[in-house]
């Protein structure tokens, strides 16, 4: 007899298991002995739509020279890489029509920690199908350590990731998506990390129409607001951003800010860390007219700043 939590494991799995894909991606790579060899990486997707847009993670499509989904029913097909985003570690990508379910979407905001949560991979690339280990919530809003993930707001588990978990979902006992598996940390215990599955959502609907992922830009170089910056300044601690520096040209030093500037607000959002500052700007579109509020020498402003898009690394430098 399956007792009442065995019960909810077994469904979700049963609910979400057809939804979940392997990945065999191939990638071109020099041996010093041999040349140039192609090498297979396994990892997982999960099922967006019947007519076959998967979402997975950036790092198991980058520099690939073909990829194949194996789907929950045994089948093998070819499929395409539409777009990537490095900075988010996700991608999508697309096969013939599937017909196989989407996977249901949950609320990663309603996630608490504590809760019980799901892992479904091929971890290792094994054959069978699909593997599921369980865990719970261990933190949320947490940072990659290591890491350039421009988003900073993962969910921290202790259910089992291992090689091959990469793109694969993380489940509520409902067998709702709540996350996308990312990254493990080696050499630690029971540490990993999923991409909340309200970003996932929202990442992927750009990636399959623009191929990549718009982000926007201001033009200013930030830091935290230490307490022997915020006191001087009459400022609790943690309350905005210093500007360190405006990008020439940039659309801050069109608007106006300087150096020494505190970023409380960008439109309605408060401005308390780096992530609250990302998070905020990527509820606007490239081409609006934001109002940033900053603390100038005690004296509260309002400023217009158009938000253009993000350039290459190398002309923010």
């Amino acid at each position: 007899m399956l007792t009442e939590i065995e019960r909810a494991i077994t469904s979700a799995v049963d609910r979400l298991g057809p939804s979940v894909a392997g990945v065999e991606s191939l990638r071109r790579v020099r041996h010093r002995v041999h040349g140039a060899v192609v090498v297979p990486a396994h990892a997982t997707a999960i099922v967006l739509d019947p007519t076959g847009y998967l979402v997975t993670n950036h790092h198991v499509i980058e520099g690939t020279v073909g990829v194949t989904v194996r789907l929950a029913d045994g089948r093998d097909l070819p499929a395409r890489v539409v777009g990537g985003d490095e900075g988010t570690d996700l991608a999508v990508v697309k096969a013939d029509t599937i017909d196989v379910p989407a996977a249901p979407l949950g609320d990663s905001g309603s996630l608490r920690v504590g809760q019980i949560v799901l892992a479904i991979g091929h971890a290792l690339g094994l054959p069978g199908g699909p593997t599921v280990s369980t865990g719970v919530v261990s933190a949320l809003g947490r940072p990659l350590p290591g890491s350039d993930l421009v988003f900073e707001g993962l969910i921290q588990t202790d259910a089992a990731i291992n090689p091959g978990n990469s793109g694969g979902p993380l489940a509520d006992l409902s067998g709702a998506v709540v996350g996308l598996n990312t990254a493990m940390v080696p050499f630690a215990q029971g540490v990993g990390f999923a991409l909340p599955v309200h970003a996932v959502r929202r990442i992927a609907d750009e990636l399959r129409r623009e191929g990549r992922v718009v982000r926007p830009w201001v033009g200013v170089e930030v830091s935290e607001l230490r307490p022997d910056v915020a006191g001087p300044r009459g400022l609790p601690p943690g309350s905005g951003l210093l500007v360190a520096r405006v990008v020439p040209r940039s659309p801050a030093h069109r608007a106006g800010l300087r150096p020494g500037d505190v970023v409380r607000r960008v439109g309605p959002f408060e401005v308390r860390s780096v992530r609250s500052l990302l998070e905020g700007l990527s509820r606007f579109p490239v081409g609006a007219d934001i109002e940033v509020q900053i603390e100038r020498r005690g004296s509260t402003i309002r400023v217009s700043v158009p938000l253009e898009e993000s350039p290459p690394p190398a002309r923010a430098e």
